[in-house]
């Protein structure tokens, strides 16, 4: 088996990142509704989520190499993950008082979220990562 060239793998890398992105905008965009039934601040919350996925999932599409971006897309996609974490353990001030119910398409789209997010910073070119001591 031959390895994958560097090129190829970062935009393999990022197109995964990518689709991550726009999977979690969808899902944020269909629970927008519920949420704002809820308390406008978490409706809100939702919308921005769905528009910072979406713009995400077109920045890192490849051609892009520079690092902010996979840098920033990481730490959305890990943002989101945590967040839902906090919301289902101690809530998120502002947002979420109490703890609400552990749901399956939570923790799908989370776990899909924390794996986005390491492919877009294992997106990043080599010379941007720091060597291994």
């Amino acid at each position: 088996m031959t390895a994958i060239p560097a090129d190829r793998r970062r935009v393999r890398l990022q197109n995964l990142a990518a689709v991550t992105c726009a999977a979690g905008a969808g899902v944020h965009a269909a629970l927008v509704p519920d949420h704002f039934g809820e308390s406008a601040a978490l409706g809100i919350a939702f919308v921005v989520s769905t528009v910072l996925l979406a713009v995400a999932a077109l920045a890192i599409r490849p051609p892009r190499h520079r690092w902010p971006v996979p840098v920033a897309v990481a730490v959305l996609l890990a943002g989101t993950a945590l967040a839902y974490l906090l919301s289902r353990t101690s809530g998120i001030p502002w947002l979420i008082t109490d703890p609400e119910e552990v749901d399956p398409l939570g923790v799908t789209i989370s776990a899909v979220e924390v794996v986005g997010a390491f492919a877009a910073l294992l997106s990043l070119p080599t010379r941007h990562r720091k060597a291994r001591p």
